[in-house]
Parts: C-alpha cells; structure tokens; sequence
C-alpha cells in the first residue's frame, strides 16, 4: 500500500530532533520515499489523517526474552527450576509447537505496544529465529527481530539449561557457538555474570561465572562466523573479563573503573542500560514483590550498577542503548515505554535524548540504522502514533493509536495486559 500520514506532528528521531508540521509522509509499501508539503498533490496515496498527533519512529528494544512473559512469582511461591520446565518445555514436538505459538504471540504483543523492532539476547531453543524468519516472511505478525536464541553460560551459570546451554571449557564454547550459528541467529548471547535471580548470598548479584578463557573462546568464534557478541554482565570484574576478551555489548553493567572506560573505547562497545528488571527488587515492598530479603538487597546493588554504568559511558561518549530485560518479575512485553520514562528519570537524561536513544541510537549500536530508526526518505516505515507530546512527558508513549511496521499499518493496535502488574508499578512512578 502506498500512504500518506497527514495533519500530524513529526518526530523524525533525530539527536536535534524538533516537531515538524505541515509535512506528509509518503510510503511505498516497506519504505517511506518522501517528506513532502501537504499542499502537494497526494493522488496515488490513501490518506491517513492524523488529526494532529505524533509520528514518531518505532521504539527498539535492545534486551528482550522472547519466550517468558515476565509475571511475577505468588506469594510463597517456589523457586523456579528453570532446568526442569526448560526440558518440559522441549521434550516433545507438541509442546514444542506450543512454545513456539508463545513465542509468536510475545511478539506480536511487543508490535502491537509500537516496539518496532526487538533483539532477543537468550531464548528457547532456535524459535526466536523461527518466528523472525516466518514475521519477515508475511505469515505472522510482529516486529522486525534480531535473534541470539539459546545464550551460552556455564554450569551453575546465570540462565543455565533454560535460555542458555552451560559449557565448561574454551572447546566446548568454540564448539556450542558453532553449533548456534547453524541455526542463523543474528548475535551471540553470553551469561558471564551471575544476576539478581540466581544469587543466594547477599551482595553478590554479579559474581563472575565465566572464566576469561571461556569467554575468549566464545568471542573468537563468534567475530570469526561474523556475529556481535552481548554479555550478561553485573560486576565490575565482569564488566573487565567481557571487555578484554572480545564482547561488544555489555547488557545491564555495573560501576566502571578508569580501565574499563578505556576497554569500552577500545573496543568500540556500548553499554545497553535495563532499569526495568532492578527496580522492581530494589523499590517494591517484599508483599508487592514477593522477592526474598537477599534479592531486594541485591536488586538495589544491581540496580545501582546500571545507573552508575550509564551515566558514566555517557559522560565518556560511550554509546548507551536501552533495553527492557522482558522476562524478569514484572517487566512485560507491552511495557518498553516504561523503560524510557525510568532512564529520563534515573539517568537524567531529557525526553529528547532519551527518545531518540531508544531510536536512532539504538538502531547505530544493533547496526541497523541504515535501515531504520528514523522518520526519513529511503529508510523502513517503521512508526508509532501517539496522541500526546513524548518530548513534553514520555507517558505519551503508554498508549499508541497507530503503528506502521515495515509499511504494514495496524490502525487500533490491540494487546492482553496484565492490570494487577501495570497497578503495582504505577505506584512508583
């Protein structure tokens, strides 16, 4: 279909970036081929009136699982065997398809919530790549998809057995990324740091897992077979044994030391900041939580870490992208904009930056920004609606009228939400 989105306010996604009026943008099927006068002759094109909203481009999230929801534990609730339900999950062809069906249905939420695009850092199995190959190719709905599937972590590792295979030697982790490779991913996914979820002593949220080693072998693999390499990562040893050994995204991060400011630059690495997953533990009552003593004492460590990690790459013009950690207690796949609003608000960055961070800057950092991540001739039509100004209160983008992926306009984006969370989180903002 060709369009023609009219009488709207445009944010094209830029660094600069200033509401631009009177302007139409054209599309041509995938592409947007033009920023014209609205007085221009507009015949060819259907027109979509957008009766004075915002068109913006759409969101990127840098930091999903596809394949969890994200609800939070019962009350006196279990601890999960993620070894367990990972092989119950897989164990047969049918429940196979079901998890798959899952998978598609996350990701059909996240476009619908006007997340664009997504990048999936440890998944079940190869689904990630199955539902990115079957969205690109018309027969689901979704949004654009840069996958990792399985992660690669050790025994005892963050994530190990579930989202991640274990490995205990440099061959063995030469040899699992090989093996993930033949299954098309689009990035490798390490686990070099314990987390918030995994630790039971208090203090030691990022204990580091992977031995340098490990790592090495890993990442000489994966820069080898021509894919990027994000690492888990929580302390700032971890954030050291990454760096020196070849990965190039350090997701989450924690407090930085002059060498690893100097190790981020050498290595031309960005920072991918996720306050979504800590807040929770650190802020929430243990009621709202249902989280133990120890977690929330570590989720603030954590916490801390990220804040301090981001603010300090910035200061040191390190790229810093924003992901939202789906999976995690309370962090659902329609909620990305939530992560905008707690990075404008933690990091102290303006409604502009941020806005166009987990644009534009995320595009450059996931090596997509030829393709997307602005409002602008050549490039995908990939675009939000919102009623509200963003630039002005970044809530505006709580609740999205209209979403164009790939040239696909979905008019009344619709999706599941689950209220007893959404009520719990509102609480603080």
């Amino acid at each position: 279909m060709k369009y023609a989105f009219v009488n709207g306010v445009i944010l094209d996604g830029s660094k600069d970036m200033q509401p631009v009026t009177g302007k139409a943008v054209l599309t041509d099927g995938e592409r947007i081929v033009g920023i014209v006068s609205e007085l221009k002759d507009l015949q060819g094109y259907e027109i979509v009136d957008l009766k004075g909203a915002y068109l913006l481009p759409g969101l990127i999230d840098m930091h999903v699982h596809l394949a969890l929801s994200g609800k939070p534990p019962k009350a006196d609730s279990k601890p999960k065997d993620y070894d367990k339900l990972y092989k119950l999950l897989t164990g047969n062809s049918l429940i196979r398809a079901v998890v798959k069906r899952m998978v598609a249905g996350y990701a059909r939420t996240e476009v619908m919530s006007g997340v664009t695009t997504i990048r999936t850092v440890g998944g079940v199995m190869d689904f990630d790549a199955q539902v990115r190959d079957l969205i690109n190719a018309g027969k689901l709905t979704g949004p654009r998809i840069i996958a990792s599937n399985t992660g690669v972590s050790v025994p005892g590792g963050h994530f190990a057995g579930s989202i991640a295979t274990p490995v205990s030697s440099p061959e063995e982790a030469q040899a699992l990324v090989s093996q993930i490779a033949d299954s098309k991913p689009d990035l490798i996914k390490l686990m070099i740091t314990g987390g918030v979820m995994d630790s039971d002593e208090e203090g030691m949220p990022g204990a580091l897992k992977m031995s340098p080693e490990i790592v090495k072998a890993a990442c000489d693999e994966a820069h080898r077979l021509g894919y990027s390499v994000a690492a888990h990562v929580e302390s700032t040893e971890g954030v050291r044994v990454a760096l020196e050994n070849g990965v190039d995204t350090i997701e989450h991060g924690a407090k930085l030391t002059d060498e690893t400011i100097r190790l981020f630059k050498e290595r031309k690495a960005a920072d991918i900041c996720t306050l979504s997953p800590a807040i929770p533990y650190a802020m929430f009552t243990l009621e709202e939580s249902h989280a133990t003593e120890i977690a929330k004492k570590n989720g603030s460590v954590v916490l801390e870490g990220i804040i301090d990690c981001a603010k300090t790459c910035i200061k040191n013009d390190i790229p810093v992208g924003l992901g939202s950690d789906v999976s995690c207690p309370f962090v659902v796949h329609y909620n990305f904009w939530r992560e905008l609003c707690f990075f404008s608000k933690y990091i102290g960055r303006s409604p502009k930056e941020t806005l166009h961070r987990a644009t534009a800057g995320n595009a450059a950092i996931a090596g997509i920004d030829k393709e997307t991540g602005m409002i602008e001739a050549g490039k995908c039509a990939d675009m939000i609606v919102v009623k509200d100004d963003p630039l002005r209160d970044l809530t505006a983008l709580r609740n999205v009228s209209m979403v164009i992926a790939r040239g696909n306009l979905i008019r009344r984006p619709r999706y599941r939400k689950m209220k007893d969370i959404d009520e719990v989180i509102d609480r603080y903002f």
